[in-house]
C-alpha cells in the first residue's frame, strides 16, 4: 500500500527536481554572463525538511494512523478470502461442478472488489498526504527564500540535485529550526 503513495511522492519530487534543475541551469547561465565574480550557493534537503518539521512529523503520524487502519481492514479481508479459497479447495471434490464454479466466481468477484478497495485506499492516502504536506512544503520553501535573501545566497538548490555539498552550505537544519520556531529568519551574518 505504501508503494503507490511513495510513487506519488517520488513523482512529485522528481518533477520538483526537474524544475529545480532547469532553474539552476538558468541561474548559472545568467550568473556566468553577469558581472559577479563569485556566486553564493546553498543547499536544502527539501524532503527531509518537510518531514522533520513539527507539522511534517504530525502529518506523518496522521498518515501512519490512517494507513494502519486501512491496512488492518485490507488484511482482514485478505485473510477471509484466503480462508474461503482453502475451503473451496477442500470442498472441490464433494461439490458439484456448477456449485464449485459458482463458489470460485464469487471468490474471484470478492478478490476484484478487494483490489478495488486497495486502489481506493491508495488514492485516499495520496490525497491526504498531499493535503497535509503541501502547506508544510510551501512554508518550508518560503523559509528557504527568506534564509537565502537574509544570508545573501544567490542560489539554493535541492540537496537531491547535488552530488556533493560542503556541510556549511547545507541550510536544511536551519530551515527546520526556523519552521519550528515560527518561520522568522535569523539576522544576517556580518
Amino acid at each position: 500500500m505504501t508503494g503507490a503513495t511513495g510513487e506519488g511522492t517520488r513523482s512529485l519530487m522528481s518533477f520538483r527536481r526537474l524544475l529545480a534543475s532547469v532553474l539552476v541551469s538558468l541561474a548559472l547561465l545568467f550568473a556566468a554572463g553577469g558581472a559577479r565574480a563569485e556566486m553564493k550557493v546553498g543547499v536544502v534537503d527539501v524532503q527531509r525538511a518537510v518531514a522533520q518539521t513539527e507539522d511534517g512529523l504530525r502529518a506523518q503520524a496522521t498518515l501512519k494512523k490512517l494507513f494502519d487502519n486501512r491496512q488492518q481492514e485490507l488484511n482482514k479481508k485478505q485473510n477471509d478470502l484466503q480462508k474461503q479459497r482453502e475451503e473451496i479447495d477442500k470442498q472441490s471434490k464433494v461439490l458439484s461442478k456448477d456449485a464449485l464454479q459458482k463458489r470460485i466466481e464469487d471468490w474471484q468477484k470478492q478478490m476484484v472488489e478487494l483490489q478495488t478497495v486497495f486502489l481506493e485506499y491508495n488514492k485516499e492516502l495520496e490525497k491526504k498526504q498531499k493535503e497535509l504536506t503541501d502547506p508544510v512544503f510551501e512554508k518550508v520553501m518560503a523559509i528557504v527564500k527568506r534564509v537565502a535573501t537574509t544570508e545573501g545566497f544567490d542560489l539554493v538548490i535541492d540537496r537531491q540535485m547535488a552530488a556533493y555539498v560542503r556541510t556549511d552550505l547545507d541550510l536544511t537544519d536551519k530551515c527546520i529550526q526556523l519552521y519550528n520556531a515560527g518561520g522568522a529568519p535569523a539576522p544576517p551574518k556580518p
